[in-house]
């Protein structure tokens, strides 16, 4: 092992390219990529799968280009973030089980044992004037990431009439209505089955033929297709095993700390979250944030835009952020405990995390087989476009407080220094393409120098 590695080190990357890609990587090597990748996947959903996609397809060519893009269809497919699963997918290809795993636990790690500290400094010193700066310029900054995230998905997204429709049907039934998530879900699932068996040509999508790569079948993942067979006896014992470290946390949870009524509805909340929210951390997340800041009351609608500032600054997948309302629903809940606080992150993070595991095992070969159905597409293509309008529902519900002092939505209550820097970050995202970490590097500082200057 340890001089395959040795070996494997000194490889320059062209020459990694004219090997024989059909010879399986080293676990060892794997281990470090999925590693390295926690700690450096800033930029959200994008920068995670370009990582990916540079390092596995056009580096190490452990994965076709084809093979990759596949897979991340019928991620999408799925609820959930759909990066954390294209790389439990990649990583159980590559290596098994626990290839899955490993490269689902340490894809997620680093960004939630950082956020853990930023979440503990943020309870303790969140009132001192020079985080309140901060965070001043961060919200404004998390506004416009989010509308340009509207703006990226719907470019893709909004490609007939019937698309828009669903986007406003969806934005109109989320921000007025108040309808919850899933059920606009299941309402677009519905929808979309309708239309596929009665007028199929009307959400007719140009599929684009993808061209062949040379030597598609040499890759080492595109020999592994018995892994996307169905097999009954082993999706039962595999859902055996997920009820199993399901149920033991959540019964740990119950019986070892006070307040059995809250863990029950946290444990709950975050399970179904993952499991009934198609698209994405953009549909997780206002899902989530409505009910802990509305129906629940675990926070405050401040502490939750401040939690979006907070996830920006950590690698790994926006939807992180719900380890952040894990925590600050047991700090609050419990009159100010930072041990409880903490729970409540890893019991969040845990139920967030783990429906992944078992949707990829589980769910992957399933999605796998129907991916080609038109229908299929039809329904994930609708999918996408009330993707569209709850990103926007998420953008009006954080904007009115961002943008608006003493919570009134009118001209003469706008903030305009938030205002203008809110217009001055999106126009470095659109006009100059400026990565996510920068951005909020920037923000920070204009946050301090705000304040300074009002000393």
């Amino acid at each position: 092992m340890n001089d395959r590695s040795t070996n494997a080190k000194k490889e320059r990357p062209e020459q990694l390219m004219n090997t024989d890609n059909s010879t399986k990587p080293s676990f060892a090597a794997a281990l470090r990529f999925w590693f390295i990748l926690g700690w450096i996947s800033f930029g959200g959903t994008t920068g995670h799968i370009t990582i990916m996609h540079d390092f596995l397809v056009e580096k190490k060519k452990w994965i076709s280009n084809g093979k990759f893009f596949h897979a991340l269809n019928a991620c999408m497919l799925l609820p959930g973030p759909e990066a954390h699963q294209l790389a439990i997918y990649i990583g159980w290809k590559l290596h098994g089980l626990k290839g899955g795993v490993i490269s689902g636990v340490l894809f997620v790690l680093p960004s939630m044992f950082i956020l853990l500290g930023l979440s503990i400094t943020y309870a303790t010193y969140g009132n001192a004037p020079i985080l309140v700066a901060a965070f001043s310029g961060l919200k404004p900054a998390v506004l416009a990431i989010i509308l340009f995230a509207t703006w990226k998905v719907g470019q893709k997204a909004l490609i007939s009439i019937p698309h828009y429709i669903v986007a406003l049907a969806a934005f109109g039934l989320s921000y007025f209505a108040h309808i919850a998530m899933p059920w606009i879900i299941l309402g677009v699932v519905i929808l979309a089955l309708l239309i596929g068996l009665t007028a199929p040509s009307l959400l007719r999508i140009q599929q684009k033929k993808e061209q062949a790569e040379e030597r598609e079948g040499a890759y080492y993942v595109n020999l592994l297709q018995e892994r996307d067979r169905v097999q009954p006896g082993k999706l039962l014992r595999q859902s055996a095993v997920f009820v199993l470290l399901w149920s033991i946390p959540f019964l740990a949870l119950l019986g070892l700390f006070a307040g059995p009524g809250f863990w029950r509805q946290l444990s709950f909340l975050f399970t179904r979250s993952a499991f009934f929210t198609i698209g994405g951390s953009y549909t997780v997340i206002p899902y989530v944030a409505g009910l802990v800041t509305g129906k629940l009351a675990w926070l405050s609608k401040t502490q939750m835009i401040d939690g979006f500032a907070l996830a920006e600054t950590t690698p790994g997948p926006l939807v992180i952020v719900l380890s952040y309302v894990g925590f600050m629903a047991g700090f609050n809940h419990f009159g100010g405990s930072i041990l409880m606080g903490t729970v409540g992150l890893l019991a969040a993070s845990y139920f967030t995390f783990l429906p992944n595991f078992i949707l990829i095992f589980l769910g992957a070969p399933l999605i796998e087989i129907s991916q080609k159905s038109a229908i299929t597409q039809t329904m994930l293509s609708l999918v996408t476009a009330a993707v569209v309008g709850v990103i926007v529902n998420l953008a009006f519900y954080l904007g009115s407080d961002i943008l608006f002092s003493e919570r009134r939505a009118s001209l003469d209550h706008i903030n305009l220094p938030s205002l203008g820097w809110a217009l001055f970050s999106l126009l470095l995202l659109v006009k100059f393409r400026i990565k996510t970490l920068p951005l909020v590097l920037l923000s920070l500082v204009f946050g301090l120098l705000r304040y300074s200057l009002s000393l």
